[in-house]
């Protein structure tokens, strides 16, 4: 199974974020599942700038609820802050070594 990883604050998701996640799941064919990586706190932003992280997962669920290939991750919510893509990875492909 091929699964593609879009990391982001989603801060709120929109429009964009669903036009680039299609245009991947129509240009690459081979992804079975797109995951939307909900980033509670990136090392970029300012938290007091962000919506709760459950807000913004519970959006992004709303958003791609008729979209089968798309998914909604909230794995960082309990890894520590800020979110850095390399621990996600590692621990991503401790849980899931295929």
């Amino acid at each position: 199974m091929k699964i593609t990883l879009f990391f982001g604050s989603f801060n709120p998701v929109h429009i964009a974020h669903l036009i680039v996640a299609q245009t991947l799941l129509n240009e690459f064919p081979e992804i079975n599942q797109l995951w939307f990586v909900v980033s509670p706190q990136s090392p970029f932003k300012n938290y007091v700038e962000l919506l709760p992280e459950a807000f913004r997962y519970e959006m992004l669920e709303l958003a791609t609820k008729n979209h089968p290939k798309m998914f909604v991750s909230n794995v960082e919510f309990s890894l520590p802050k800020p979110s850095y893509t390399i621990d996600t990875l590692t621990h991503l492909s401790k849980k899931y070594p295929s």
